[in-house]
């Protein structure tokens, strides 16, 4: 691959924005039970309406959330930037968001890395005998990925899972003097990568996982969520991978967050201080 750019092809899906609330608990016991009664109302109204798309898909949810970091998460997955952005714009008018005070968000876009076919795409160009970058190898790349794109559509725009609990962290690749994941040969990331998934796989009956790259768009490289029904799931996935090559050696992590799924129903209950 040392003739190739090291650089692994990737395929985007679904924008994604996760929203991080405290909730002001003593200015709602201030206010009157008929007024608490119909804010809650509204609100759940007005989360009712953006929960789904119009095929029914889930692609917004909430969730209570464990720990001092917050009280309230939402995820939301949309076509678009634009999108997320109206969510935004749209709970700002709930009555609700008079009681929240966004402690922390996360900006990022569904991605797929494509290591092992990254190499058959780049091989099977220059079979073909067009140069690197060429125009020929541009459209050969391009129609690639967009039959990679149709065959992976469910993967890049997923509903958000139903499961009962979302672990959620931030994570990037180590860039240090000593130890830099982008000064590794392709071939030597791709078989570290390979080996990191199918750890993956394994529990993949246990917790479904989203991969998001948030490269130039938060602080972070990738989001990671892990969706399940089992918490425990979460620390023995990830503690496994500490053991693998790529995080033991590369990986960096950011702050983890841990919700249980508040279904809209349920949000009058959760304000009245019932789970």
């Amino acid at each position: 691959m040392a003739e190739f750019s090291p650089v692994p092809l990737t395929l985007e899906g679904a924008s994604v924005l996760h929203q991080f609330f405290r909730f002001d608990w003593t200015h709602w016991k201030g206010c009157a039970p008929s007024e608490r009664e119909r804010i809650a109302g509204e609100t759940a109204a007005a989360l009712t309406e953006i929960e789904q798309d119009g095929s029914g898909k889930v692609h917004t949810a909430l969730y209570s959330q464990l720990g001092h970091k917050g009280d309230l998460i939402l995820v939301h997955f949309r076509d678009s930037f634009e999108a997320l952005n109206q969510v935004e714009l749209d709970l700002a008018q709930t009555p609700l968001c008079d009681f929240l005070e966004l402690k922390h968000s996360y900006v990022s876009v569904v991605e797929l890395g494509l290591y092992e076919s990254t190499r058959k795409t780049y091989e099977a160009a220059a079979a073909k005998g067009f140069a690197e970058h060429s125009p020929e190898w541009d459209a050969e790349i391009a129609e690639s990925m967009k039959r990679g794109a149709e065959a992976m559509r469910p993967r890049l725009w997923p509903s958000v899972p139903e499961s009962k609990y979302l672990c959620f962290y931030p994570m990037d690749r180590k860039r240090g003097e000593q130890v830099n994941w982008y000064t590794v040969p392709f071939a030597e990331r791709q078989r570290m990568m390979h080996e990191h998934g199918l750890i993956g796989r394994r529990y993949g009956m246990q917790v479904k996982q989203i991969i998001s790259g948030s490269i130039g768009m938060d602080d972070w490289e990738w989001g990671v969520d892990l969706f399940a029904d089992d918490p425990v799931v979460f620390k023995k996935l990830i503690y496994e991978m500490r053991f693998d090559e790529v995080s033991a050696v590369y990986a960096l992590f950011g702050q983890f967050f841990l919700g249980i799924r508040l279904p809209l129903e349920k949000l009058g209950g959760w304000l009245e201080g019932k789970l």
